[in-house]
């Protein structure tokens, strides 16, 4: 394999592993269009780059969320309360959005997602603070809002820190504590999701070598690693960094997401 796209996977996860440290989020909105290039240019089948991107960006996933959820771990700041709660709704709610996606139209709910993120984005980058009184629900409002984040997710096809992170901050949770809960409930999705897709291409006749069902072993591989080791320096960022900056990072990063999403809705 050339040196390049070897070199690219392991720049991809230094990025990823600093935003999933940072923020909570998995970087898939970086990897999965980036690889999708990648493969491209390695001239793997073309009918199968999608899968092929996706699958081993949820691979990779698993690696970043780990290495983030222990840094945050060992400082006292994720919510395991919140993540026995919806760990498993978040993947439901994910299941949930392939019988409600079938039937919305898919550029409507794209578009429609895209914009919501943008108000979203531009409240994070804005000087908004939540009421000071106000606090997480009780148990069924709970419930409700993990099956419903993991739905809005999988809709827009991004990752579920991206609405954790912002629904957790709305109700008076810290950027530190919802980023490092947003780390620890993106492993479950990103398993669920990968072995999903190593399962559907095991057999698949066209696929290239060193995959496991979709996931591109060299790429997952070179990603993860990186990842792994960038992911606690981007915790360590997060804590340094004022509640205000970190909030306001997070907004330019999620205003890029929501952008692009619309853009490729017209593409």
């Amino acid at each position: 394999m050339d040196l390049i796209f070897i070199g690219s996977y392991l720049l991809l996860g230094t990025v990823a592993g600093l935003l999933g440290g940072m923020l909570g989020i998995g970087g898939g909105v970086i990897i999965v269009p980036s690889l999708i290039a990648l493969f491209s240019w390695q001239q793997l089948p073309l009918d199968i780059i999608p899968q092929l991107a996706v699958a081993s960006s949820l691979a990779s996933i698993i690696v970043t969320s780990f290495s983030a959820m222990r840094a945050q771990a060992k400082r006292g700041a994720v919510d395991w309360v919140l993540f026995r709660q919806w760990s498993v709704l978040l993947v439901v709610g994910g299941f949930g959005s392939g019988f409600i996606g079938s039937h919305i139209p898919a550029l409507a709910l794209q578009r429609g997602i895209s914009l919501f993120l943008m108000v979203i984005a531009v409240i994070m980058l804005s000087q908004w603070l939540p009421k000071p009184d106000r606090k997480m629900p009780g148990l069924l409002g709970r419930i409700a809002l993990g099956f419903c984040s993991g739905l809005t997710s999988a809709l827009a096809g991004i990752g579920g820190g991206n609405i954790i992170v912002p629904l957790l901050v709305f109700f008076n949770v810290s950027m530190q504590r919802a980023g490092a809960t947003a780390s620890a409930l993106g492993l479950p999705i990103a398993f669920v999701g990968s072995l999903g897709y190593v399962l559907a291409g095991w057999n698949h006749a066209v696929l290239p070598g060193w995959t496991l069902g979709y996931v591109y072993l060299p790429a997952t591989i070179g990603i993860a690693s990186m990842a792994f080791i960038m992911a606690p320096l981007g915790v360590m960022i997060a804590h340094r960094l004022p509640a205000k900056q970190l909030k306001q990072v997070f907004g330019g990063v999620l205003l890029v997401v929501a952008s692009r999403m619309l853009w490729s809705s017209f593409g």
